[in-house]
């Protein structure tokens, strides 16, 4: 099996990474303790993707947690959790990045460069056939967009040929009030789109609209946005984890999602959706899973795939399916949407069907989609940042730590090029 190795960065990073854990950990049998306490062949037949075994027979997740503080990694090791992860795989800094993207990547970010490769190369080294890694951060704090982004390059730059995957939280004014949050994303953004295979976003806009609307959250708690975070990262990652003929390891997927190499953001989805500890264990029909899929209130960004067109997309359906019924309603969707996806792109719509459930789910069904829609967020964030940017507002906490102005007009120059490209498209 072809392992794949986890970089959680920041509080965001490493909160939904512990969630995340927590969630595949059930599917796969793996208790608190690192042991396997199930007797469902399917759950170990691939658990070397995401996990090592140790000597002590305990499973050890493949994961790299690591902050500009100590705080939140602290706090994870002391949680019931903490044992579970390798101990020597925690790396913090001391001074933190008080939100600012010039701290994580000039001051910070650096100094914890050598410690957190050393720590990567000995995971390298427990894996026989690596495929490639995934990343956990957002873009609105200083440690996700900073931070993670020397780091994502100096991964790049020591394994070219590996596969980057970075699941990237997009902020939101619905869920924080740190004014500069448009900066760190449009800063970050710009090396997204040079370093990573893939992203796909995660949209805190979007995750509140859930809570709110459809599971009448009507104060939710980041415990809430990670449980949808984590929930739609094990439907997308099912493929990886157990037996599967398509889209089953990071290449595979990219090469089917991804026509041109800048345009690879994705649009998660997942249904049914529901609250932390409010599974529905009742069964769900397929043409229910696959009409919520499409459903822009079941999108983890907050765009309508209406306003754009599909690229490409695959569809991941989980329980005891037929397969036939899942082909049939699929293809009555792409025909009855036919005008929404590109006509230029054959076979454009990818299912694959997992018998292992999601947790506490009997049914389920997770979409991934690249659409041209998806510009409709990086306009959001885009307007946001020229709104200030024309005005010099709070340009001096970013150059006092090393950044020119220019690094700024050159990252709306990214970001504006990005947008017209997926334009083109639509």
């Amino acid at each position: 099996m072809r392992e794949i190795i986890t970089i959680q960065v920041g509080q965001c990073g490493n909160r939904a990474g512990q969630k995340f854990w927590e969630v595949i950990s059930d599917e796969h049998g793996i208790g608190p303790d690192g042991l396997y306490c199930d007797d469902l062949p399917p759950q170990l037949q691939r658990i070397s993707v995401y996990y090592r075994e140790s000597y002590e027979g305990r499973y050890l997740p493949r994961a790299v947690l690591t902050d500009l503080e100590t705080g939140v990694l602290d706090a994870i090791q002391s949680e019931m959790c903490g044992p579970f992860f390798c101990s020597n795989n925690f790396i913090a800094g001391i001074s933190g990045a008080a939100n600012n993207f010039a701290k994580g990547y000039y001051i910070g970010g650096p100094d914890l460069l050598e410690p957190v490769t050393d720590i990567v190369r000995g995971e390298v080294e427990y894996s026989d056939s690596m495929q490639g890694f995934q990343f956990l951060h957002s873009l609105g704090g200083g440690s996700g967009s900073g931070y993670g982004s020397v780091l994502m390059a100096k991964i790049k730059e020591d394994f070219p040929d590996c596969i980057l995957n970075n699941y990237s939280v997009i902020p939101s004014n619905k869920v924080s009030d740190v004014v500069v949050e448009p900066y760190n994303t449009i800063l970050a953004l710009r090396h997204l789109i040079e370093y990573s295979d893939a992203t796909y976003c995660i949209d805190n806009e979007a995750l509140f609209n859930i809570c709110y609307n459809v599971l009448r959250e009507h104060q939710p708690l980041y415990s809430d946005l990670n449980h949808l975070i984590s929930i739609s990262m094990s439907g997308i990652t099912t493929c990886f984890r157990f037996p599967a003929e398509l889209n089953s390891d990071l290449r595979k997927l990219a090469t089917n999602m991804v026509p041109f190499p800048r345009m690879h953001f994705f649009m998660p989805g997942f249904s049914p959706l529901t609250s932390r500890g409010d599974f529905k264990h009742t069964g769900m029909p397929v043409r229910e899973l696959a009409k919520g899929l499409f459903n822009p209130n079941n999108m983890l960004v907050a765009c309508n795939p209406k306003t754009g067109r599909y690229l490409t997309v695959a569809v991941i359906f989980r329980g005891m399916l037929s397969v036939k019924e899942v082909e049939e309603e699929m293809g009555e969707i792409q025909d009855k949407h036919n005008k929404y996806f590109v006509e230029w792109l054959t076979n454009n719509l990818k299912i694959s069907i997992c018998d292992v459930p999601s947790r506490g789910l009997s049914e389920s069904a997770t979409i991934v989609g690249n659409s041209t829609s998806i510009q409709e967020v990086f306009k959001r964030v885009l307007d946001q940042f020229m709104t200030m940017f024309r005005r010099k507002a709070f340009i001096h906490w970013y150059t006092g730590e090393g950044m020119e102005e220019e690094e700024f007009q050159a990252a709306e120059q990214a970001t504006a090029n990005l947008i017209d490209e997926y334009e083109q498209q639509s």
